[in-house]
């Protein structure tokens, strides 16, 4: 099992960054490899993803979420294996500070090679880019889940 903890800044109330993090279906649009989320319920996606053109499927639960603190997550069915958590810390009322924690099973060797290179830290640290542009950019989220899981 591997592990990789990375975090940014963004310029957005915590709510907002929170907001925005629970709408999975715009995930492809900020995290590089990511095709398509489908929000099958309250706690459950599919993930179908293709990065350097080796495509998975994999379902993943929520299992923990509070709104403006948390969402944590673990892969329950599918190519993929790996849990994490997102972490929302109140910089002041205009800023944000985004922490994910993920650990993750490499499957294969050109995975297994990847990890060893950086490949998943420099993934998950520009997807972390790319969503504070996103949010940024926006300003405001486009949806919000508030329930508690």
């Amino acid at each position: 099992m591997s592990q990789v903890e990375e975090s940014i800044t963004v310029k957005v109330p915590v709510r907002t960054a929170y907001d925005q993090w629970t709408q999975f279906e715009t995930f492809p649009q900020f995290m590089e490899g990511v095709e398509r989320i489908e929000q099958l319920s309250d706690t459950l996606t599919h993930w179908t993803t293709n990065v350097n053109g080796v495509e998975r499927s994999f379902d993943a639960k929520i299992t923990e979420q509070i709104p403006d603190e948390r969402v944590a997550w673990t892969t329950v069915d599918g190519e993929a294996r790996q849990a994490g958590v997102v972490t929302f810390h109140r910089i002041d009322a205009t800023t944000t500070k985004v922490m994910l924690q993920m650990d993750f099973d490499p499957s294969g060797v050109a995975e297994t090679v990847g990890d060893k290179l950086g490949f998943v830290k420099r993934q998950v640290s520009g997807d972390l880019e790319r969503f504070r542009s996103f949010i940024e950019g926006r300003g405001t989220p486009t949806g919000a889940w508030r329930g508690e899981v």
